[in-house]
């Protein structure tokens, strides 16, 4: 049985950096992590996927993107957006 594969997201919120497990088509709570006000590295957002129970899948990449704050206006904060592939570590062990 193939474990089931998440995205994990990291992206500002509050002037802090978060990271996130968008647990889609579940009912669960989205496991959730958050950091400090300076970009976390990538040791860093592996060690808080552990945390959560996740690992990358194998041969995923971290993938950034960037977002505004307001749609259609060019003049707007940028919000940079982080995702990569995860899967649930229990399940792989299982």
């Amino acid at each position: 049985m193939t474990p089931t594969t998440f995205t994990a997201q990291v992206s500002m919120r509050q002037g802090r950096w978060r990271l996130y497990v968008a647990l889609m088509n579940t009912t669960e709570r989205w496991p959730e992590h958050r950091f400090g006000r300076v970009v976390p590295t990538f040791t860093q957002r592996t060690d808080a996927l552990k945390t959560l129970g996740f690992e990358p899948v194998p041969g995923a990449e971290w993938t950034w993107t960037e977002d505004s704050e307001v749609p259609d206006d060019p003049s707007s904060a940028v919000l940079l957006i982080a995702a990569i592939r995860v899967r649930s570590r229990r399940e792989v062990r299982a």
